[in-house]
């Protein structure tokens, strides 16, 4: 099933989320209509505060070849356990803040541990989009959007331009 994805400014997407105790069966529900309705969006990557859920979850899939097969992934309470100190500067959008994008600076390669669908500890050392991705989605269940990383003038423009979006799209 496909959610409404929360456009900023919205109190729920400044939260920090609740870890996850034990993976239900609602939980995993939750996790396949996360990953139907990133696609659908299309993004790479939706974190729960952005359907309005206030748990540690994030999904992603940063296989943008078609020529190869969808990764879709599901991260329950993710953490990252190292992180390069190489940074690399990736144009960064995201679902909640529709098309607007701005380069952030953040580490190369990180190191994340998660707990999957089935309860078992993963982990994985991530580079590239990936990288970027996962330390996008974690900051949204720490209450932090891309944004964040701008500077306050930039901040501002982007927040009014949503506020507009939003009366736009209240009104159709």
């Amino acid at each position: 099933m496909i959610r409404p994805i929360l456009i900023h400014p919205d109190p729920r997407l400044k939260k920090v989320c609740e870890p996850v105790a034990e993976i239900t069966s609602e939980l995993g529900k939750l996790a396949e209509d996360m990953l139907e309705t990133m696609y659908d969006a299309p993004g790479v990557g939706l974190a729960a505060p952005q359907i309005g859920v206030t748990k540690r979850l994030i999904v992603m899939d940063c296989v943008k070849d078609p020529e190869l097969a969808p990764r879709p992934m599901v991260l329950f309470n993710p953490q990252i356990t190292w992180q390069s100190e190489d940074l690399s500067t990736y144009e960064e959008g995201c679902l909640s803040i529709p098309e607007q994008y701005a380069e952030v600076e953040r580490p190369a390669e990180v190191r994340v541990r998660w707990m999957a669908l089935d309860g078992s500890e993963q982990e994985e050392q991530f580079a590239g989009l990936w990288a970027t991705c996962v330390q996008h989605e974690i900051d949204h269940l720490d209450g932090k959007l891309f944004i964040d990383y701008l500077g306050p003038l930039k901040r501002q423009m982007i927040t009014r331009k949503m506020e507009k979006l939003k009366r736009e799209r209240a009104r159709s």
